[in-house]
């Protein structure tokens, strides 16, 4: 069963969350959307009923999204469950519940929970109590799951099993939406990834880190195309074994530091493989500005120029932190003449 958002757009009286926008998380797929705290929370509104759209329609199958549903299951960021009762006993009052016909221990199993069966729920870790909520959900057994920031906080052998529930889920051909703020828990776990925010929903461009260069293919004695050279405007950057393409518009400053070169964007920070200097070069037609030794910036997003001292100041930028980053002396000459000031 598919969930599909169609023409749907959001404003709460004559403030936009987001516009119009199109998506549709298909059976044995994993879609991730990208976006801020405000925009989550309204799309799980819509989903749960709690708001109502501006327009557009969320369909389940073929059929409208009619509130409560059954075919649609949650993982809440701040699942609440009963504290004194063990994880046996929780996943037994969610089974009765939902009049289940998953077995409690094929979802104990799932989530690597046996050692753990008969302990009371607030003698767990924050991890461990995650992975009751998903074994929660598992026993709902809904055809699309809504995951809000499912890996936030997690250990790494819960964020590993998350991801192997993940691809049980895309076997079992369940429908999987993640909502979350963090752009390598995106990159991670979607099939298809998303950002949306107040300019729409649009894809953010993944690519396999392994795979082979032109150069490799030819060693390999694998067959090539002839490929006629294009100038790359998007700047990638590395995000464990995937590849993510950024337009430049969408870099708020990048910071060299110890020799690795970082990305900022929306308050997160991405490793390049290029240098400052090779930034600054592929950066300077869209408006970068080289402010600093160790720095870069996006004119666009500079809110104020400050003084410090005669041979101090810096930039604030109108980034999600609020960012303040070092602008030398001879840059700050610079800076002058390119905005016309004396």
């Amino acid at each position: 069963m598919n969930l599909d958002f169609v023409n749907v757009e959001k404003r709460i009286h004559d403030t936009l969350i987001f516009p119009s926008f199109d998506l549709s998380v298909n059976p044995g797929k994993v879609v991730a959307v990208y976006s801020s705290v405000d925009v989550r929370e309204q799309i799980i509104h819509l989903l749960l009923g709690k708001s109502a759209l501006f327009q557009g329609e969320i369909r389940i199958g073929e059929s409208l999204l009619r509130h409560p549903s059954r075919d649609i299951g949650f993982l809440f960021l701040h699942n609440a469950l009963y504290e004194r009762l063990s994880v046996e006993e929780m996943l037994r009052f969610i089974k009765s519940l939902y009049e289940s016909e998953q077995t409690i221990d094929n979802a104990v199993k799932a989530v690597h929970l046996d050692a753990k069966r008969k302990t009371k729920i607030n003698k767990l870790s924050y991890s461990e109590i995650r992975r009751v909520q998903l074994a929660c959900l598992l026993l709902q057994n809904p055809a699309i799951y809504i995951l809000e920031e499912p890996d936030q906080n997690l250990d790494l052998e819960s964020k590993r099993i998350f991801l192997s529930l993940l691809q049980e889920l895309r076997h079992l051909g369940k429908a999987t939406l993640i909502l979350t703020g963090n752009m390598e828990s995106a990159v991670t776990a979607g099939d298809e990834v998303y950002k949306l925010d107040g300019n729409g929903l649009s894809p953010i461009q993944v690519e396999s880190g392994d795979s082979k260069t032109t150069e490799e293919q030819i060693d390999e004695g694998q067959p090539t195309d002839t490929v006629q050279p294009v100038q790359l405007k998007k700047i990638p950057t590395k995000i464990k074994d995937k590849i993510v393409l950024f337009n430049p518009p969408e870099i708020d400053y990048i910071e060299s530091s110890e020799g690795q070169s970082f990305l900022h964007i929306k308050g997160e920070s991405f490793p390049s493989d290029f240098t400052l200097q090779e930034l600054e070069s592929r950066l300077l037609p869209f408006g970068f500005f080289r402010c600093h030794r160790s720095y870069i910036v996006n004119l666009q997003k500079v809110r104020e120029v400050i003084t410090w001292t005669r041979n101090s100041y810096s930039l604030v930028l109108e980034d999600v932190n609020k960012s303040t980053i070092p602008l030398s002396k001879s840059k700050m000459m610079v800076l002058k003449e390119m905005l016309g000031l004396k």
